[in-house]
């Protein structure tokens, strides 16, 4: 019977089904932060249970710490309450952890790739929705709530209803100027922040394929952010070639088993989806968002559509978020000063996305009107930022390179943005108050986002292309 890549993966990990009940699903690997697992510890305190397979549990400080002067005491009391709390729990549990200090540091979603913990086939969990960056590998990955959390510290096992399939492909050749972040974008304003409720999406098509596994894992990153249970995009020789050899990946032996395994995750040509939808990739342009929610993106150079497009029940909450950002329906964004620009995020923190900014900013000034921060997504994104010199070019173009954390993505630390600013960010997400309260955000791309801070404003960067010599 012919099979989609999430039923092969699922139905290997499947360790009881009954007609009308959930699946009892086996997890490979559980990540977990210092925000979503101490309700799950006193649980299992309670219980009188112990961490049944502490070796697949991995722990890192990342919501709540703070980018500047990480050698000293977090001064936010709630951050290093939350902080100080994991370290005791994993101590207690026996639990592996990345802690500030620890080369291995840095967001969930961006060491459990680069540390070859996340590998194609896995079933991988974490208390954070965002845990759909690791289907990026072939993987079904998706977050869990703190109940969970305790379910799988527990037995190592969720329950589970096999979510519906939609297939997104993409094909063509994008174009000047566009990466992964416009892409996910583009397709979200496309279907809406709920086009995906109740799927599992597999991205496939040409323009998938020609993109490097950081670009696919911003895709898969933003999956959520169209209401879906994750996403993935089967393995692939750039797979392949991105895992071998990092420090957690199978080796000698084991690498030619595991590889010879990963070779058979794929959906079988026959094999049926819920949905399917074609996007052409030559149709896609630098995007960003206008509201409230990153379904409401748009091209960079068109215009925030009208209030009377959207239906007659959408049009309140459509000029409620209008208004939040302080828009007109109708206007165009292009040349809108901004104040900060945000550069970091599991969406776009990995060391491709600042190698593209360096490359951008070499030899430029940012806006005297712009704060910019740049944050590694983790202490080996940093230590080879600065090993290639990518910390004098920030430096001399008045960009501030931070260490790393989730940062001003979420505001939960004390990289915050003041009420009634704006800011271009390379996050996932823009909700009211989301980087700070009553803080305004506008999501794009990293070379989006260097344009702006370059300029002062919202600038569509194939013009800044044209005129030097940089090239994607």
């Amino acid at each position: 019977m012919a099979k989609t890549l999430l039923e092969k993966i699922w139905d290997a990990h499947i360790v009881k089904s009954a007609d009308g009940f959930p699946d009892i699903l086996y997890i490979d690997t559980h990540l977990i932060h210092e925000v979503t697992s101490p309700q799950a510890f006193d649980g299992l305190r309670q219980r009188g249970l112990p961490v049944f397979r502490p070796g697949q549990t991995v722990a890192t400080a990342d919501h709540n710490v703070p980018t500047l002067n990480q050698h000293l005491p977090i001064k936010e009391e709630l951050s290093r309450f939350q902080v100080d709390t994991l370290t005791k729990n994993c101590a207690e549990f026996g639990i592996e952890l990345y802690g500030l200090g620890h080369p291995f540091q840095g967001i969930v979603h961006v060491i459990g790739p680069e540390l070859g913990i996340t590998l194609p086939g896995k079933t991988i969990v974490c208390g954070d929705s965002h845990t759909s960056t690791h289907g990026a590998f072939g993987a079904i990955a998706f977050g869990i709530g703190t109940s969970q959390v305790e379910q799988v510290f527990a037995t190592q096992c969720l329950l589970l209803q096999k979510p519906k399939t939609m297939k997104i492909e993409v094909n063509g050749t994008l174009l000047k100027g566009v990466g992964a972040k416009d892409i996910i974008l583009y397709v979200i304003s496309q279907i809406s922040a709920a086009g995906g409720t109740g799927y599992f999406i597999e991205y496939a098509g040409s323009a998938i394929r020609a993109l490097s596994m950081e670009a696919r894992m911003t895709i898969c990153n933003m999956s959520i952010e169209m209401g879906a249970r994750g996403g993935l995009i089967a393995p692939d020789q750039t797979t392949y070639d991105y895992v071998k050899g990092r420090k957690f990946a199978p080796e000698k032996n084991d690498w030619e088993t595991s590889l010879a395994y990963w070779k058979t995750l794929f959906s079988d040509e026959d094999a049926k989806f819920d949905s399917v939808l074609t996007f052409n990739a030559n149709s896609i342009t630098p995007m960003i968002t206008y509201g409230t929610n990153p379904g409401m993106g748009m091209g960079i150079n068109e215009n925030v559509p009208s209030v009377e497009s959207k239906t007659q029940s959408e049009q309140l909450s459509y000029q409620k978020a209008l208004t939040y950002m302080g828009f007109d329906d109708k206007m165009p964004l292009l040349g809108k000063p901004v104040d900060y620009v945000f550069i970091g995020s599991c969406t776009n923190s990995r060391i491709e996305d600042l190698r593209e900014v360096a490359s951008f900013v070499k030899g430029r000034m940012k806006a005297e009107n712009v704060t910019a921060w740049i944050v590694p997504g983790s202490k080996q994104v940093e230590l080879q930022a600065r090993e290639e010199g990518l910390d004098q070019i920030f430096l001399q173009a008045g960009f501030e390179l931070r260490e790393p954390g989730c940062s001003a993505c979420l505001g939960m630390n004390e990289d915050k943005i003041p009420a009634g600013k704006y800011c271009v960010s390379t996050s996932n997400r823009n909700f009211e108050g989301r980087q700070g309260p009553n803080a305004r955000t506008m999501l794009v791309s990293p070379l989006t986002a260097a344009a702006a801070a370059v300029t002062g404003r919202i600038t569509d960067v194939r013009e800044m292309m044209e005129t030097s010599d940089f090239e994607r």
